[in-house]
């Protein structure tokens, strides 16, 4: 019997840290999220633009459209990305090769002009990140309302 227990606490133990094991580039890719979220929140186009997201970068828009790197820029010079909060929290990041899949949730509140502003959006998205050329930049992303309150 008392091997029995010590067998199932070793056991236990192991499968714990394989269960737990993240991949070498899980902190990055964390990093690179929260500092796309910083970025939209102060407007920076200098990272956004520059160190984010890809020249061919492609958006599944929360206004359910499929539009390109070139409009959300657009987006976000004129305001329409003006956020009072904006808080991500990543559930789950795959790693494929050379690509990175994070989803999760969103919580915004959106100001200005923009749809539902002064009010508290729930989104769930995705975002898929590509390493190449020594960086990390986002290829695609995915937005989608679930709810206004």
């Amino acid at each position: 019997m008392k091997n029995i227990i010590v067998f199932l606490l070793i056991g236990s133990a192991c499968l714990s840290h394989v269960a737990f094991a993240q991949h070498p580039q899980e902190a990055e890719i964390r990093r690179l999220d929260a500092l796309e979220v910083a970025s939209v929140l102060k407007s920076d186009s200098l990272v956004l633009f520059d160190k984010l997201w890809s020249p061919n970068m492609i958006v599944n828009t929360p206004a359910n459209v499929v539009g390109t790197v070139q409009g959300t820029k657009a987006l976000l010079r004129n305001g329409g990305l003006k956020y009072l909060a904006f808080e991500r929290n990543i559930e789950k990041i795959s790693f494929y090769d050379n690509v990175a899949v994070v989803m999760g949730s969103e919580v915004i509140k959106p100001q200005g002009t923009q749809p539902n502003a002064g009010k508290t959006v729930t989104r769930r998205f995705t975002n898929v990140w590509m390493f190449k050329n020594n960086s990390w930049s986002v290829i695609a992303r995915q937005a989608t309302i679930i709810k206004v309150e």
